[in-house]
Formats: structure tokens, C-alpha cells, sequence
């Protein structure tokens, strides 16, 4: 049978009627910028993560970039990060001006090292940028208390992380503001692009509110320059009805994750996630690493087989941030962070989305079985 890496489809029919009343208050309205579904958003969202502020964004890079502007963030600056991440963690630091500083993984969890931070750090770094990725926090403590130390502030890219924990606490809430996106195929999606900033800063929340509107206030007054970063309320009426549901979304993902980490236990080939004792996991998805064989890459083996019986599949991320062709000018080569490297040569994404079946899964673990020998 064949079993796609997302099934939007089938969600959408759970909640279709929802989504389409929520949809129509706002083409009722025709507040079709700002208004009271964006508010509602906003409001619904920071409670979920345990902060006192939301801001609406366009994307989740743009709740990144914007995070960065209102943060002062600019030319001569150096942000760290890691460089297995999504495009758009480095980018945002770049169209800010500044220097994106890579270091390298944690080989289990794929988060930046926090071991590795402090040495990074110079007296033009301005900001820490960890991901949460795949649904998992990273190990924020050390990193906050070099930001402490240092003056730095950090931002965490939560873009694949909302509803997951680090010893108790919300990802996105931990450090100076977090950013969310809300694009289709996160665990919280839109029906397109949309992303959100949360912070406890009062101060923080009114300059990304201001920045993300051209940075005008009053109306046509600009003290800063800013973007056209603001979320639009069709996206925020249906991240408000999908929000009710994504705890047992997040429930259905971690049944199915047991259930792979079942069937795949004594395979050896087969690393599956490793989660933290002090983190909730909500995986955003579900990443296995290939490992082995001879000649060609087992994991090339893998992904031939899935494509084969018609399995959905995905590779999180096949070129690591430091080696791609846009930041040669930064002066990383091949060997410089080897388990960055390594990750991108070895994981794969099966499907994790909770309406799968048990027999969808057994399909999927017995097609990478079956292609690792």
C-alpha cells in the first residue's frame, strides 16, 4: 500500500466544517489585515507556550528576521547557530547583516552542542540561535548561562518545536523570544505560510509589533525600517481551530513513534530517536539514522526501496548550513563540523502524522527492513 511521509487530507476531513465557519467569519468581516482573529490567535497561542506575548508573523523565517530587527541585530554582529538546521535559521541572520557562527551537533539528538557555544562566542557575538529540531528542545540550560554571562540574547528557532518541554518548560518561552512557524506541514499548520513570536518582554513585544509593519507608529511614521511581516487572520482563524486539537495530535505522533521504536528495536542498522529524559518530544517528525553497508550509502539504498513501494520519505537536511554554496564566503569547508556532516549522509524522515494506521506503519518498517537486509 502506498503511505505518504503527511496526510493533510485526512486531517482536514476531522475538522473541515470548523475550519470553513472560521474562514467565513473572516470573509464576512472582510478584516482581511489584523483584526480579531489575529488577536485571538496571538492571545491563544503565547497561553499554549506559557508566554505573556504572541506576535503574529507571516512565516516563520519572518518571525525569525524580525526577532533579529527588533533585537538590534545588524551589520558587524555575529549570531551563533548550528548548521543542521532548516535554510532559514542562517539566512535570517545574513539578511540582518550579520555573521552567521556555526557550530556543530549533538550526534543523538541533532541540536546544536551546548559544549561547543562558549568557544564560539566573541566580542562581536550579539545572539544565540538554537533550533528545537524534529520536536525535540535543545539542552538550553549552558547555553543560557553563557548568554547570561555574556550579555547575549537568545533566540530559539521553535519552528518544528510548539508543545514540546525542556524540564518543564514550553519551548519558545525558555529564552529572549521564540519564534514558531505555522507552515502546512508543521504540527500546528496553516493553511500557507504563518508564524509567530512569543516573549515574556514587554519592551521586545511592542518593537517586533512595530517591525513587523513596516516599523511605522504612528501610521506613516517611521522611526525604524521594518517589513510587511504580519499574519494574516485567515491563517491565524485556522491555527486557532486546529490549536484545540494539538495535544492529541502531539499524542497520536508519540503513540506512532513507540510503535516504530518497537518494531525497529534489534535492527542495527536502525538508530532511531533518541529523547532526552527531561524533554517531552513531540515529533515534528520522526528521524531515523541509517547507518552501514558498503559502496554506496545504505541510507541511498533506503530511499530507492521506499520509493519503490511507494512510501513517503524525506531528508532533514541533505546539505548542512556551513557547506552550502550561498555561505562559502564564510570560510567553512568540508570536515569542519563532522557530525553535522555525518547526520546529513545518514537520516531519513518515515511518515509520523497521527491519523496513520497500524498496518500504514507496519508498511513502512517492513519496506526499510527489508531495504537495509
Amino acid at each position: 500500500m502506498a503511505v505518504p511521509l503527511l496526510d493533510l487530507v485526512a486531517q482536514y476531513g476531522q475538522i473541515r466544517d470548523e475550519v470553513r465557519a472560521a474562514v467565513d467569519e473572516v470573509l464576512e468581516s472582510q478584516r482581511c489585515i489584523g483584526g480579531p482573529k489575529v488577536t485571538e490567535c496571538e492571545k491563544a497561542v503565547a497561553e499554549y507556550v506559557d508566554c505573556q506575548y504572541g506576535i503574529g508573523a507571516s512565516s516563520g523565517t519572518d518571525a525569525i528576521l524580525n526577532a533579529l530587527m527588533s533585537l538590534g541585530i545588524g551589520p558587524g554582529d555575529e549570531v551563533i547557530t548550528t548548521a543542521f538546521t532548516f535554510f532559514a535559521t542562517a539566512g535570517c541572520i545574513v539578511r540582518t547583516g550579520a555573521r552567521p557562527v556555526f557550530v556543530d551537533i549533538d550526534p543523538k539528538t541533532y541540536n546544536i552542542d551546548p559544549a561547543l557555544v562558549e568557544a564560539a562566542v566573541t566580542d562581536r557575538t550579539k545572539a544565540i540561535v538554537p533550533v528545537h529540531l524534529f520536536g525535540q528542545a535543545a539542552d538550553m540550560d549552558p547555553i543560557l548561562e553563557v548568554a547570561l554571562a555574556r550579555g547575549l540574547a537568545v533566540v530559539e528557532d521553535a519552528a518544528q518545536a510548539i508543545g514540546s518541554t525542556y524540564k518543564g518548560r514550553k519551548a519558545g518561552s525558555i529564552g529572549t523570544a521564540g519564534c514558531f512557524s505555522f507552515f502546512p506541514s508543521k504540527n500546528l499548520g496553516g493553511v500557507g505560510d504563518g508564524g509567530m513570536i512569543v516573549t515574556n518582554d514587554a519592551a521586545l513585544a511592542e518593537q517586533c509589533t512595530v517591525i513587523r509593519n513596516h516599523g511605522s507608529k504612528p501610521k506613516y511614521y517611521h522611526k525604524f525600517v521594518g517589513g510587511n511581516f504580519r499574519l494574516d487572520p485567515i491563517q491565524a482563524a485556522v491555527i486557532t481551530v486546529k490549536l484545540k486539537y494539538l495535544e492529541a495530535w502531539h499524542e497520536g505522533r508519540q503513540s506512532n513513534a513507540a510503535y516504530y521504536n518497537q518494531r525497529f528495536a534489534g535492527c542495527d542498522a536502525i538508530v532511531t530517536p533518541h529523547v532526552e529524559q527531561h524533554n517531552r518530544m513531540i515529533y515534528n517528525q520522526y528521524v531515523i539514522r541509517v547507518t552501514g553497508g558498503d559502496g554506496p550509502s545504505r541510507r541511498d539504498q533506503v530511499l530507492a526501496h521506499l520509493d519503490r513501494r511507494n512510501i513517503g520519505h524525506a531528508i532533514y537536511y541533505p546539505v548542512p548550513l556551513h557547506l552550502q554554496e550561498c555561505f562559502a564566503d564564510l570560510g567553512y569547508g568540508e570536515g569542519d563540523l563532522p557530525e553535522s556532516e555525518k547526520a546529513s549522509r545518514e537520516v531519513l524522515a518515515i511518515p509520523i502524522y497521527p491519523e496513520l494506521s497500524e498496518a500504514q506503519q507496519d508498511e513502512v518498517v517492513e519496506a526499510v527492513i527489508e531495504a537495509v537486509g
